[in-house]
């Protein structure tokens, strides 16, 4: 599975921005798929993660009510709006995948598939 991930840029706080993920996963529903984030000099961090079926969606405590994970099956692409952005979400976004659910899905090492990483900077 290749995971392409597109959208991030530089943006003043307050402001927002819509990342993107396109999967080449031919069964695309299957996967559950999620974003983290990583900071300089700071570990990945888990951002958000969408289940494969259902709409069952987590998020950070530290993005919650700001930023949204959705998913178009059809486009088999994932999305991370992101509003009431701060200096502090400054880091590069990368998007994640796995064939089915992990519980630990806020730990990065669980998941197997990664996207290339797009950096997002919020100026304040």
């Amino acid at each position: 599975v290749q995971l392409q991930a597109s959208g991030g840029g530089l943006v003043q706080a307050g402001g927002s921005l819509r990342l993107s993920c396109l999967a080449s996963a031919q069964t695309f529903n299957n996967y559950a798929m999620a974003w983290f984030r990583q900071a300089p000099g700071k570990e990945r961090e888990f951002v958000a993660a969408r289940r494969c079926t259902g709409g069952s969606a987590y998020h950070a405590a530290s993005v919650k009510g700001r930023f949204t994970i959705s998913r178009d099956i059809a486009e088999k692409t994932l999305y991370l709006q992101m509003d009431r952005l701060r200096p502090e979400d400054t880091a590069v976004y990368y998007c994640s995948g796995r064939y089915g659910w992990s519980v630990a899905y806020y730990d990065s090492s669980t998941w197997d598939y990664w996207g290339q990483g797009t950096l997002v900077t919020v100026s304040s």
